[in-house]
């Protein structure tokens, strides 16, 4: 864990990952190694007749291609309360659940704390590269996060969304705060139970923190602009709160009014400020909103490929030339890669995996992507055709559909 003061070695952290990097094949071998061997007891395990091999060859020859469908009867007893060493060496106590984009509705996925790790893993590395193309002091970040309440399943295991899971482990604000990341926001901004009284708490802490403000970000590019969408209709009545020292009384959460009391207070050359600010923006329809609110932003940052490109073109309305960062590529079931090269634009982003955080393998798709994808609705135990391929296999200008599996007992295909 990292120490309260410790200040992240960016350096460091690229010097590191350039040596795993060059030596990827043997990591890979590693990392299932430690796998196989952490989680050789657990009843899935057992029954495929490793023996105890931990080698690639034994692993591809004895375990099935198999998808989150195939495991679900597994996750299901683990979420009911099972207690005995189902998927994984050490027993299950939190579940994640998925967005629910994959398969239309929200997936159990077993979370534990190797995975926690192998988050902190990528959000140093990304940090790292992002820092040296774009070096922030000693700031605050105006983030759009928001964790819903921890709940628990049939069995008494804990439940809540893969950012909730990570939000409320006390590591992740160690990892943050030596990233010098750390949120204008107060906790119980973030862990608020109502979205909107949370969403307008954001705003005004950024606000109030404006010339702190060292970047912008939020999970998902849509949040962002709907953050900024919402101050464009609030504006007014925020200007009144910083005006006055007196939150609205639409803020209702006790822990959410408490917390604030300790940050706002009478600041009317702030509110002419941004009052003035903002009656400007408004007649140009809120272009550059974020440089001109924030001036000392260095960048925006968030995942914004895939279904989140749509939203760019609003956010750069909003930017203006402010440098837009895609965050990394992961997914509920775990990270996969780290965006290495921030100066590219969202639309051409590319990740580096990293090789000590999973075992992954790569199938050709060639065409038969049809195919491939109805294989995985409807898969128990995969036969696919050409046989997957390694992390140092792979070819530049094919496409692959990526096998992952991770240290809590998940395998998922991308």
């Amino acid at each position: 864990m990292l120490e309260k003061m410790e200040v992240l070695d960016a350096d460091k952290v690229i010097e590191e990952f350039e040596e795993i990097s060059k030596n990827a094949e043997r990591v890979q071998t590693e990392t299932l190694k430690k796998i196989l061997e952490e989680n050789g007891c657990a009843e899935y395990l057992q029954k495929l007749g490793l023996n105890g091999r931990t080698d690639p060859d034994s692993f591809k020859a004895c375990v099935p291609l198999v998808t989150h469908k195939d495991l679900e009867p597994y996750i299901q007893r683990l979420a009911d309360g099972d207690n005995s060493l189902v998927l994984t060496g050490k027993p299950i106590t939190t579940i994640s659940l998925s967005s629910g984009t994959t398969q239309g509705k929200p997936k159990f996925v077993p979370w534990n704390d190797e995975l926690m790790e192998t988050t902190l893993q990528i959000y140093r590395t990304s940090y790292a590269f992002r820092n040296r193309e774009f070096p922030i002091s000693n700031g605050k970040a105006l983030q759009f996060y928001y964790s819903s309440k921890q709940s628990k399943t049939n069995g008494g295991l804990a439940a809540g969304t893969a950012t909730t899971n990570v939000f409320r482990n006390a590591r992740f604000k160690n990892a943050m705060r030596a990233m010098q990341s750390q949120s204008c926001s107060p906790d119980e901004v973030i862990f608020g139970p109502d979205f909107y009284q949370s969403l307008y708490c954001h705003l005004l802490c950024g606000l109030i923190f404006w010339d702190e403000i060292q970047f912008v970000s939020s999970t998902f590019a849509h949040s962002i602009v709907y953050a900024f969408r919402t101050f464009e209709q609030e504006w007014e009545e925020l200007c009144a709160n910083i005006r006055d020292g007196d939150l609205t009384s639409r803020i209702t959460v006790p822990s959410i009014r408490n917390a604030m009391s300790k940050l706002l207070k009478p600041n009317p050359e702030l509110a002419e400020l941004i009052h003035n600010k903002c009656s400007g923006l408004s007649v140009s329809d809120w272009y550059g909103l974020i440089p001109e609110l924030f001036p000392n932003a260095k960048y925006i940052y968030g995942i914004m490929t895939g279904s989140m490109e749509p939203y760019l073109t609003k956010i750069r309305h909003y930017a203006a030339d402010l440098p837009l960062l895609s965050a990394d590529y992961g997914s509920s079931e775990g990270w996969i890669g780290a965006n290495v090269n921030p100066k590219l634009p969202p639309e051409l982003a590319t990740y580096a995996v990293l090789p000590q955080i999973g075992y992954f393998e790569f199938i050709p798709l060639r065409g038969n992507v049809g195919n491939l994808q109805q294989d995985k609705e409807e898969s128990t135990s995969l036969y696919v055709e050409p046989k997957p391929v390694g992390l140092t296999e792979v070819k530049l200008n094919e496409e692959y559909e990526i096998v992952f599996t991770n240290v809590a007992g998940n395998q998922l295909f991308l």
